[in-house]
């Protein structure tokens, strides 16, 4: 009986632990790589948007005879614009602290407020550029408007991705829940759109204000 109980134990130990503790590091280690590689996709884009700064900073003043920044900037719309999306960081936040809690329903309803609150920004931003282009004052007037074109577009443009991204989660979360998965994607996410915060107010103040006060 003693030779019987212990061929079924070394039978099922391997079975049953040495793959649990494989299992355990394997999630542990892939979590990790993910961080890491999202924090360098994150210095990359600095990088991005470091070359659009510098770039807008040497050709902000080449007007061409044609409309300055105080002709054109409406400082009251795109004060209304950051205020949408300095919001949707907010409820990202609150989205995060339900997450924690294991919260699904309530994080669900943050990440849909602060998607409302990204397209809110990307419909003024769209209203901005139409208007000015309707105006003559398109891309191609200038290289002070080529440089404000881009480098706020490209903002831009990071906001729809992450809005689609956001999208996507949602439908994750809600088929499958707050699994560890989708908690790291949604902290991926949360690192992304605060990035994206902090870009929209260098924007803000280098572009906008500094424009309209030249």
């Amino acid at each position: 009986m003693t030779t019987t109980f212990e061929t079924i134990h070394d039978r099922e130990h391997p079975v049953v632990e040495t793959p649990e503790f494989y299992v355990r590091d394997e999630v542990a280690h892939e979590g990790g790589s993910t961080a890491l590689g999202f924090w360098i996709y994150l210095m990359s884009d600095c990088l991005i948007f470091a070359v659009l700064f510098a770039t807008y900073g040497v050709l902000s003043t080449g007007y061409a005879a044609g409309p300055t920044p105080k002709e054109l900037f409406d400082l009251p719309l795109v004060a209304l614009n950051t205020t949408m999306l300095l919001l949707s960081s907010i409820t990202y936040g609150f989205a995060m602290l339900a997450m924690e809690k294991g919260r699904t329903a309530q994080t669900q309803g943050w990440l849909a407020i602060t998607l409302v609150f990204g397209l809110c920004f990307l419909g003024i931003e769209l209203y901005e550029f139409a208007h000015m282009i309707h105006e003559g004052a398109g891309p191609w007037r200038s290289a002070f408007l080529s440089s404000f074109f881009t480098l706020v577009g490209t903002h831009g443009l990071h906001v729809t991705f992450g809005s689609v991204w956001l999208v996507t989660l949602m439908v994750q979360v809600a088929r499958r829940g707050l699994i560890p998965a989708n908690r790291r994607r949604l902290m991926c996410l949360s690192m992304f759109w605060h990035f994206l915060d902090v870009i929209w107010i260098g924007v803000f103040t280098y572009v906008y204000l500094m424009g309209v006060l030249r």
